[in-house]
């Protein structure tokens, strides 16, 4: 007996979900669920505010699913409106600082040295920067948007969107700094 797969095409997916059947819905999630929560991650700290911030995004997700025309990729779509939601939950939350000083008064975390810079531990020198330095650098560094667009996604100017920029970069170089001479007990 041969398996079929069921709506194995994206676009059919797709099309299904817009007229309500749940289990395209359900496997159009499964599919994406996995990248979107790591988009969510890279805006908020806490994982288990990503995954409620990822579930809101998926319930735009399905709720505007009707006006996805199909022009770009469809997770491309997604992640958009994922980062969005990531940054409206910040915002909600207040935990945006656009603030000259931080720098000076924000302590590094203390990170474990290890001589792989994995995946984790990147994230985790991303997660020790100020909620609004991160946001920035996210948006930057990670997912490719202008100064122009971050300053009108987060309401601040260019220029600061430059500075938080230059200051995260500066924090986490700082920091790799720090490691390495840790790390090859040269303190």
């Amino acid at each position: 007996m041969k398996i079929i797969p069921f709506y194995s095409n994206e676009k059919q997916l797709i099309k299904k979900s817009v007229s309500g059947d749940r289990e395209a819905q359900k496997r159009l999630y499964e599919k994406h669920a996995p990248k979107m929560l790591s988009v969510c991650r890279q805006y908020v700290k806490d994982v288990h505010f990503a995954e409620d911030v990822m579930i809101n995004g998926f319930v735009k997700v399905f709720k505007h699913l009707d006006s996805f025309r199909f022009d770009g990729s469809f997770e491309g779509w997604v992640r958009r409106i994922m980062v969005r939601e990531s940054i409206s939950h910040l915002r909600k939350q207040q935990f945006v600082v656009f603030d000259d000083t931080v720098f000076e008064k924000t302590a590094s975390p203390s990170v474990t040295v290890s001589s792989e810079l994995d995946v984790a531990h990147i994230q985790g020198l991303i997660d020790g920067l100020p909620e609004g330095y991160r946001a920035v650098f996210v948006l930057f560094a990670v997912e490719g948007y202008s100064h122009t667009e971050i300053a009108k996604m987060l309401n601040i100017s260019e220029g600061t969107s430059r500075s938080q920029l230059f200051k995260s970069r500066k924090m986490l170089k700082e920091k790799l700094k720090k490691q390495n001479i840790i790390g090859y007990g040269t303190e």
